[in-house]
């Protein structure tokens, strides 16, 4: 894995020290993306292989953190990322939109909820399934 793709996320505490921080300041913590870089081009949402499955486009799903719009963790855009890196090499901006997803992911795991399991599954959901997707998931789950 090359080092511009390399996770380099933080193990932090969530709200550390009691402090109630913001899903940007978070994001901030866990991430270190400029989210506030993003100008809402779109230019992600046009090459992600998942974007009519999701319910928010991925310059959506940052708008909402910066908001702090917490729904944003209900999305299941987050869990339908397959972690391609295809918003990241498009964005503009070069905002690595994949490590947002996954930080986001990691705020719910860190309160034990996952929104994959594997066992559910049907056989046809599991030809049908993008092999990425398969990784992906296995990606969140081992870590």
């Amino acid at each position: 894995m090359s080092s511009s793709t390399e996770s380099t996320y933080k193990i932090i505490p969530r709200n550390s020290g009691g402090l109630n921080t913001t899903l940007s300041e978070e994001m901030q913590l866990l991430c270190d993306e400029d989210l506030f870089g993003c100008y809402q081009c779109g230019t992600c949402a046009s090459g992600c292989p998942f974007i009519e499955e999701m319910d928010l486009t991925p310059d959506e799903v940052i708008r909402h953190i910066i908001l702090d719009k917490k729904e944003v963790l209900n999305s299941k855009t987050i869990w339908l990322c397959s972690s391609c890196f295809v918003c990241m090499e498009r964005c503009p901006r070069n905002i690595n939109i994949t490590k947002i997803m996954e930080a986001l992911r990691q705020i719910l795991l860190r309160d034990s909820v996952d929104q994959t399991n594997m066992e559910n599954l049907t056989e046809e959901e599991k030809k049908t399934i993008p092999q990425m997707a398969f990784v992906s998931i296995f990606r969140k789950n081992i870590g």
